[in-house]
């Protein structure tokens, strides 16, 4: 059998009711056991008041799953008689890059789960590493024993093929819509096209979309779609300049960059990820192309370096927390045998900050990818 890594180790929205369905989830699938964490930890656990909190307490106490102990004392547990609790799982998190261990949801995804009392491991080679090849990821997956997985940022055709199998799988990321796939992730398109429709205001008019491989075949997706049909519905000409083809390697994005400035200079690029954006504006820096002073460029995800960006980062954010709480419900449908196939969509929002600008004019400057920039004529 192939070897894998095991792992060591709310959006919940206000409101007495639902922190209550919170915590009656937990308690049920034996969580806690004895007595409950106190207020003020529940609080800071679920990024709510103590006043909330104690709302949920109270309702769990008068349906019995909780037995009051006196001022400052936790309150007791009481399990119902014939409460079912799932079965622990062997959970293996296929990523898109192995580097993806340290994104932050992903190291929460992994704690919740060992809390709700699974195993988690990471398969042994991530999508990169396969290159999103279906062959290959069936072979590696078919040398690997597990009760389900959570596949990120698979392409159509990888997420149909688990889709088919018989171990359940959930979709985080991914072309999953049409997909009959468990799936989870962020509603990109409100935020994507507030991003287009900005830069369009700023006078843009050759706009490029980077993105992997898999965004693009067999077919474009919706985003990419929608962004073309945005600029086509305010009269620009749309083609293969817009959406262009690489191979989704680091040679590669630099190969696509150069292409690009060697005779039609874009003027705004809105970059597939985080790590896709770092690479392309430390190769535009080398050459001279900076932003916003030549080229606008917006990211379509957020990341926590981003914080220490000056100019601060265009991009579209989320709230990764709802993630991490489907998932682990997920987990316990599957436990108790459920076959659990919803997907649900998180709301983005466009972040405008200092790396996009007005668009600058073809004669404004004259780009040079083998001499760096330059101006046109010489400033007054």
């Amino acid at each position: 059998m192939e070897q894998i890594l095991p792992v060591s180790g709310l959006y919940i929205s206000s409101g007495g009711e639902q922190v209550a369905a919170h915590l009656r989830e937990g308690l049920l699938r034996g969580r806690w056991g004895g007595v409950l964490p106190g207020r003020k930890r529940l609080a800071a656990e679920l990024g709510v008041s103590g006043k909330i909190v104690e709302a949920a307490l109270g309702l769990l106490e008068r349906e019995g799953l909780l037995v009051g102990q006196g001022p400052r004392r936790r309150r007791e547990i009481v399990m119902p008689e014939g409460a079912i609790k799932p079965r622990p799982l062997r959970v293996v998190l296929m990523l898109y890059e192995a580097s993806d261990t340290h994104v932050h949801y992903i190291v929460e995804l992994q704690h919740r789960l060992i809390e709700a009392g699974h195993q988690v491991f990471f398969s042994p080679h991530s999508l990169s590493d396969l290159r999103l090849d279906m062959q290959r990821v069936a072979r590696m997956v078919g040398k690997i024993e597990t009760d389900a997985w959570v596949v990120v940022g698979g392409s159509q055709e990888i997420l149909r093929w688990f889709a088919a199998q018989a171990t359940p799988a959930l979709a985080l990321f991914g072309r999953r819509r049409t997909v009959s796939i468990a799936g989870i992730g962020p509603e990109h398109l409100p935020a994507l096209l507030a991003a287009l429709r900005r830069l369009l205001e700023l006078g843009h008019r050759r706009i490029v979309s980077l993105v992997r491989p898999e965004r693009r075949i067999p077919q474009p997706g919706q985003l990419e779609r929608a962004i073309l049909a945005e600029m086509v519905a305010k009269g620009i000409p749309v083609g293969p300049y817009n959406l262009p083809d690489w191979d989704g390697t680091r040679e590669g994005l630099y190969r696509c960059l150069d292409g690009l400035y060697e005779l039609t200079p874009p003027t705004a690029l809105i970059i597939d990820d985080a790590a896709i954006f770092t690479a392309t504006q430390q190769h535009l820096a080398r050459r001279g192309i900076l932003a916003p002073q030549h080229v606008s460029l917006v990211c379509c995800e957020p990341d926590p370096a981003f914080a220490w960006f000056e100019p601060p980062i265009t991009h579209i954010r989320w709230d990764s927390r709802p993630w991490v709480r489907r998932i682990v419900r997920w987990a316990d449908n599957v436990a108790r045998g459920k076959d659990d196939r919803r997907q649900s969509f998180t709301k983005a929002e466009f972040v405008e900050g200092g790396t996009i600008g007005p668009a600058q004019g073809p004669a404004d400057r004259d780009f040079s990818i083998t001499g760096g920039t330059k101006p046109a004529v010489a400033p007054p």
